[in-house]
């Protein structure tokens, strides 16, 4: 009994540091990061001042117009993705002159 309790504490000592120096995923934006955000939206037509009465409208369609802009980006996707390249689906198309690994047999 008293070889469970100190396993349970040594679990438990060995558990704490890894859950409590992991970094928060969702850590809030600096003042830097809004503001370069701000400009971004202004370039792409929304107005603060200007649209009051039409808010979320005229905010929501900048916002669709970034994102447009940045999936049309090169080489601006995250981690993988695909490449500038062209690809054509469908059978592979075999080589005139050529023979398959059957020929003969």
């Amino acid at each position: 009994m008293k070889a469970l309790i100190y396993a349970a504490l040594i679990a438990g000592a060995l558990a704490t540091p890894i859950a409590s120096f992991a970094q928060d995923a969702t850590a809030p934006l600096t003042r830097a990061e809004v503001r370069a955000d701000l400009v971004r939206v202004e370039q792409a037509g929304y107005r603060p001042a200007a649209n009051d009465l039409y808010y979320p409208a005229n905010i929501q369609a900048a916002e669709a117009r970034l994102q447009a802009q940045d999936a049309t980006a090169p080489g601006n996707s995250g981690v993988g993705g695909v490449s500038d390249g062209s690809t054509q689906a469908g059978a592979p198309r075999a080589n005139e002159g050529s023979h398959t690994i059957y020929f003969g047999h």
